[in-house]
């Protein structure tokens, strides 16, 4: 060819989620697997008027509801297209070409990949042979060329917890170094814990969230970015005119003026996870509650081959891995009571003795 392709993008390996996923029982991508109520839905269903959907997105004023959800001034928070935007736009803006980026591995994917994409150096900090990691190692692994710390709390996919102590640790080692952390909180929602407080007292933390798990628009692609104002206005300086959708904006705004509703979907979840894990117990399996919307399970059998039964046989998703600490293990996402005694009567059905 003898066209210029950017070369960060061109050496960039993907592999991008299965497609044709509907019609499936779907137990591998931390959705919901249900969704929400279905008179929710179709309550702000109708409030989507030709008329709405011919407007271009005006996300502020649900930008004030989720910053007076949270309790912060709206001039920290900004929504993206999703939070896997959220990561790609903060990497963009306070990663710097062939500096680094470190984070624990395994961890989210899209972190590396977008570190491949822009020229940042990724450097991942390994998990233990007992799924254990060394808050001094990630400590060490900041240096004056660290632009980007990550920390995810719970941790996908191991789901590892930090304590107060370790965060502020590494907070003021990247402040010594000049470099930004990002606080990824996709699953807080599933565990009593959140360092959003971080976020607005420093200037040098950023916090995301998202509306694909627990609250269950995962096709809508909402994202949040919370942090100090000044850096948050790098944040909105960087995007584009119209980024985040009206009708997950709408969505959203909807589901925050339904409290009752997302305590009930942390229930739901609670309650389906405690079914799944006795069923486990009871079975003799080894299983990590990850303290999100999901477990780790390692089967009787091999577990990609489960994986494979379980999609062809008994159209159930499950997800598999590659890596070397988790290639024994499927990650089984979590819902409620129904949804798990479907999962545990096909998949017992499957991996027997």
């Amino acid at each position: 060819m003898s066209f210029y392709i950017n070369p960060y993008i061109s050496s960039t390996p993907r592999v991008f989620p299965k497609q044709g996923r509907a019609g499936y029982h779907r137990y591998d991508a931390n959705e919901n697997p249900e969704g929400l109520p279905k008179e929710f839905v179709d309550s702000v269903l109708k409030e989507l008027t030709p008329e709405y959907l011919a407007m271009y997105p005006e996300p502020e004023r649900f930008i004030g509801k989720y910053a007076n959800y949270i309790g912060v001034d709206k001039d920290s928070v900004y929504c993206t297209n999703g939070s896997d935007h959220g990561i790609r736009v903060l990497l963009e803006i306070f990663g710097e070409p062939g500096k680094e980026v470190v984070t624990v591995s395994p961890t989210f994917e899209i972190y590396w990949v977008c570190c491949s994409m822009l020229g940042l150096k990724h450097k991942p900090v390994q998990y233990n042979d007992d799924f254990s990691i060394s808050i001094d190692a990630i400590l060490d692994a900041i240096t004056a060329d660290t632009r980007v710390v990550v920390l995810l709390n719970p941790n996908s996919p191991i789901g590892n917890l930090y304590t107060e102590h370790e965060v502020q640790r590494v907070i003021k080692k990247a402040k010594q170094n000049g470099a930004v952390v990002i606080l990824d909180e996709a699953y807080h929602y599933f565990y009593d814990k959140t360092f959003l407080h971080y976020a607005i007292e420093n200037e040098n933390v950023l916090l995301l969230r998202t509306f694909s798990k627990l609250m269950s628009i995962a096709g809508c692609r909402v994202g949040m970015v919370v942090g100090h104002k000044d850096l948050i206005h790098w944040v909105k300086n960087s995007r584009l005119a119209y980024e985040v959708n009206t009708v997950g904006l709408l969505f959203a705004e909807r589901i925050l003026e339904h409290p009752k509703m997302i305590e009930q979907l942390i229930e739901q979840e609670k309650e389906g996870k405690a079914y799944l894990i006795n069923e486990l117990r009871k079975r003799g399996y080894w299983f990590m509650d990850c303290h999100g919307n999901y477990v780790l399970i390692k089967p009787k059998h091999d577990a990609h081959e489960i994986a494979r039964r379980l999609s062809d046989e008994k159209k159930t998703l499950v997800h598999t891995y590659g890596n070397i600490l988790l290639k024994d293990v499927l990650r089984v996402t979590i819902g409620s009571k129904k949804a798990m005694e479907f999962f545990s009567k096909v998949y017992f059905d499957v991996d027997k003795e």
